[in-house]
């Protein structure tokens, strides 16, 4: 959403930030690293945003990258990981410096956010050290990383929204890609991606 930032809390960790869409305010979860993303109050902003939906609450959180959710959503795939810690893990670490924590199995950088202890720093190491190449590149040998932004993220997000593993979306989307070249559309990139996707 592209919105006007008209507030903001906790700006020292993962926090609030007020954001004005056409007249109506909302209040957006964010982690420290958005917080800062987002500018001066009052500037214009565009935010990705997440919606949690539970028996008695509504969330909204908020991301500075489609990156950055898309990190947030693999670390909620984690049990144990809420959405609480995934944003203290998307405060205190870098997307590069989880990748790499991810790749080498190092659970103690990952231990760093608040809230992770060191048996739910390991699970997430574990659990995620296949599935984050898909992110990121940092596994699975061959996966190549997909810029979040543009026509290529785009494709991802639609091929991964059909119901395809994040990895399979970025790998069939890279190849997609290097077979259409530079400045192909979202949607020849989606069909050529789905083709190759599909074998």
């Amino acid at each position: 959403m592209i919105a006007k930032l008209t507030g903001r809390l906790d700006s020292s960790g993962a926090g609030h930030a007020v954001i004005d869409v056409g007249g109506v305010g909302y209040l957006v979860e964010a982690s420290a690293r958005t917080l800062d993303a987002l500018g001066a109050v009052g500037g214009e902003v565009t935010i990705h945003t997440e919606m949690l939906v539970g028996e008695d609450f509504l969330r909204l959180l908020g991301f500075a990258r489609a990156e950055e959710r898309d990190w947030f959503r693999l670390l909620t795939s984690v049990q144990g990981v809420g959405a609480k810690v995934a944003l203290a893990i998307l405060s205190a670490l870098e997307v590069a410096d989880l990748q790499r924590a991810l790749a080498s199995g190092d659970s103690a950088m990952i231990a760093r956010a608040n809230g992770v202890g060191p048996k739910l720093a390991q699970r997430i190491a574990h659990e995620l050290k296949d599935k984050a190449g898909a992110l990121g590149g940092i596994a699975g040998g061959g996966t190549v990383a997909v810029p979040a932004a543009g026509p290529m993220g785009d494709a991802v997000a639609a091929l991964t929204g059909l119901g395809f593993k994040p990895g399979e979306a970025s790998a069939a989307v890279a190849a997609a890609s290097d077979e259409l070249g530079a400045g192909a559309s979202l949607d020849a990139l989606v069909r050529v991606a789905l083709k190759k996707a599909a074998k």
